[in-house]
């Protein structure tokens, strides 16, 4: 099984720096799933580990991810996703310069079952759900353009939807347009930071994972 990397545990919760090209939830097709890791990392501690799962990301993407270990802490963060009280931040790399260094996009999306992907639509409908994100350009090297992303909405693929609607697939992701190759099912979209407050508690708290280690990854600066 492969290595996992903790963030950050306590008695309540695991954070991990997800690895792209695995799917955050058990599943009978997969061999390996970052919940089957953290079960085994669990059970070097305790017979019968709870795990919770909090939220999700897509197989091609990394970054930080929740697992409860007690059912009223999967409640609570439940309750904070659900009220829009946690604040997820993104990193992607596209390979076209962005038309504006910083902008707002809000656009109408379809979940397209069949093809598995997201469908920007030109206006409001019955089956559109709106999409809302900001994004800064933070850096540059020589494979693209390094972008801070921040969803205001959760919808399905809405930020490899969003961008490519703009002419900025994020590289490798060949669903959405890309020509340009990464690793196998990986595309170069990072969940970096987390941030949420403290029930009862002016506190807030944030938790960071790092970059995928590759050269793709590689800025002066961020």
């Amino acid at each position: 099984m492969r290595n996992l990397e903790v963030v950050h545990e306590n008695n309540d919760y695991i954070v991990v720096n997800k690895m792209a090209g695995l799917i955050s939830e058990k599943s009978p097709y997969e061999n390996c799933t970052v919940e089957d890791q953290v079960l085994n990392h669990l059970l070097k501690k305790k017979r019968k580990p709870y795990i919770g799962i909090i939220h999700r990301l897509d197989r091609v993407t990394s970054g930080v991810l929740i697992f409860a270990k007690k059912k009223s802490i999967l409640v609570e963060f439940n309750d904070l996703f659900s009220s829009r009280k946690i604040q997820k931040t993104y990193l992607a790399i596209v390979k076209n310069k962005p038309p504006k260094n910083k902008e707002n996009l809000i656009n109408f999306l379809v979940k397209n079952n069949l093809e598995k992907r997201a469908d920007i639509v030109q206006s409001r409908s019955k089956d559109s759900l709106e999409c809302i994100l900001s994004y800064q350009v933070i850096a540059k090297n020589d494979f693209g353009y390094l972008l801070e992303i921040e969803p205001k909405t959760g919808r399905f693929h809405q930020i490899r939807a969003q961008l490519a609607n703009i002419g900025l697939p994020i590289i490798g992701d060949e669903k959405y347009g890309s020509d340009k190759e990464y690793f196998p099912l990986s595309v170069c979209l990072h969940a970096w930071k987390l941030t949420y407050q403290v029930s009862g508690s002016k506190e807030f708290k944030t938790f960071e994972a790092p970059l995928p280690k590759n050269d793709f990854w590689t800025f002066k600066s961020i």
